[in-house]
């Protein structure tokens, strides 16, 4: 018996000593109602959620900049939690916690997400909620808000099996892949959003056509809407957000007109086909920002006009085999997120193995061909088939001499980079806007006028006949910068 009651004993002194040091704790607290928490924000915003389909998580830091100890009496959500939005405390999810104490000088973080029921509209709905800290008897919030935005959800793999055509009512958001079947078209009405799903893909068996127009372009892009660094790098601008399109070798006579593809593995692929019909129609679009190659063919017939192609991690533009012409065109390299030895702005080549060779034709008129690169072409010819390029009026970068011949054609080859608007800077250094700056760039008013006739109009809506430079070399007319401004 006297070795059962020592150590019960024991545990009652240790247990009423725990007590008393927990009440000595909670006597320690503050009382006095003029002593209040700091927040790292009043407001906590989230970017456009879809519905039914969860946030990031984000996260608020409480301070107490006081030299005694508060004791939170209540952190609770105003909506009990009605709204969709949930929160952590502590490493506990709920939305009521009790008496959660702060040390002095001290902070802790609050996790918040949420999560937004279908609202059956076309337009994002705001939705509004806040947390609510009670200390001594003085209550505190920080705001909650978020949109919701309906979406046309595409999960676990589609296949279009019939023509179809996705409207702009609301977005659609790609999970897995979504795929053309042979025999079917899909075309895609203007102002059209697709959120791609991390590593989704779009397939074309059959025939893709996109409508947008300069109000109102066609958007493939990541559906992630927050950002990596806070207020400085999006999603929206950083690479391999998602897969890519890829045509395989039955689909021809796709077109393609002001749409945007960015931020994806890889751009537009085309997967080995035949020349002797149009595999693709690309006009005022803009390709940009990937992980791997941008715009990759092999052995196929594509025209692509008014068109700007930028920003690889591999090349820009790889063809191999095929014909090929590009026409007021920007193709340009100039990737900060990816490092990788084969960046380049232009690859081509008639050899695809060592037992297969396509004979190539690629013919490149008004545009720009450069990059930050050592070598910025790469020719790649193997004897026993053709390989016919042409620069026609081009201005073409590289570090590494180039020797003008009879492919070069009145085209400009320089060492320097031609002077955009914008090619980052300390505020924003992954922005790029490929207009040329100032009307002594080399480029400036020296495109071959009669094609120009063919193609009038810049990607960007601007007059090239009227300009007062003359037309000017890549997708986009010069503009006077203080026309720009007004």
């Amino acid at each position: 018996m006297r070795k059962l009651i020592i150590p019960l004993l024991s545990a009652f002194f240790l247990l009423t000593y725990l007590l008393s040091a927990c009440d000595s704790m909670d006597d320690h607290y503050s009382i006095n109602p003029n002593l209040r928490l700091s927040f790292s924000q009043d407001t906590l915003s989230f970017d456009t959620v879809f519905t039914t389909i969860g946030s990031a998580t984000r996260q608020v830091m409480i301070y107490n900049p006081h030299s005694e100890p508060l004791n939170i009496e209540t952190i609770l959500l105003a909506s009990g939690g009605a709204t969709g939005f949930r929160i952590n405390v502590d490493g506990r999810k709920g939305d009521l916690f009790n008496n959660i104490g702060i040390q002095a000088k001290d902070s802790m973080y609050v996790f918040v997400e949420v999560t937004v029921d279908p609202n059956e509209a076309d337009q994002p709905l705001l939705l509004e909620d806040s947390v609510v800290f009670s200390v001594n008897g003085i209550r505190q919030s920080v705001v909650l808000e978020a949109y919701g935005q309906d979406v046309n959800l595409y999960k676990g793999g589609v296949t279009i099996t019939k023509d179809t055509t996705l409207r702009a009512e609301r977005p659609f958001l790609i999970y897995d892949s979504l795929v053309v079947a042979e025999g079917a078209k899909l075309t895609i009405d203007k102002g059209t959003c697709l959120y791609m799903h991390h590593k989704a893909n779009v397939v074309v068996y059959g025939t893709l056509e996109t409508r947008g127009t300069q109000e109102a372009p066609v958007l493939f892009r990541g559906d992630r809407l927050d950002f990596i660094l806070n207020d400085i790098l999006p999603y929206d601008r950083t690479p391999g957000q998602w897969g890519g399109i890829f045509f395989k070798a039955e689909s021809f006579d796709n077109r393609m007109e002001h749409t945007i593809v960015r931020n994806g593995s890889t751009g537009l692929t085309f997967l080995t086909s035949t020349p002797e019909q149009t595999k693709l129609t690309l006009t005022n679009s803009q390709i940009t920002n990937v992980k791997d190659n941008l715009f990759t063919a092999i052995n196929c017939r594509i025209d692509v006009a008014n068109s700007e192609l930028t920003n690889a991690g591999g090349a820009v533009t790889a063809l191999i085999g095929g014909e090929y012409t590009f026409t007021h065109c920007t193709l340009s390299n100039h990737i900060t997120l990816v490092k990788n030895d084969s960046i380049r702005c232009l690859a081509l080549s008639n050899k695809y193995s060592d037992k297969q060779l396509y004979p190539l034709k690629a013919s490149f008129v008004n545009s720009i061909i450069e990059g930050g690169r050592e070598e910025n072409i790469l020719l790649s010819a193997q004897e026993g088939t053709g390989f016919n390029y042409r620069f026609d009026h081009c201005v073409i970068r590289s570090k590494k001499e180039i020797e003008k011949n009879e492919h070069f054609i009145n085209s400009f080859i320089v060492n320097r980079t031609p002077l955009f608007y914008k090619m980052g800077g300390e505020d924003n250094k992954y922005y790029f806007d490929y207009r040329l700056a100032a009307d002594t760039v080399v480029g400036v008013g020296k495109a071959d006028p009669a094609i120009s006739q063919k193609y009038p109009i810049d990607r960007l809506g601007v007059d090239r006949l009227t300009s007062p430079t003359g037309p000017t070399i890549g997708a986009y007319e010069f503009v006077p910068l203080e026309e720009d401004e007004e």
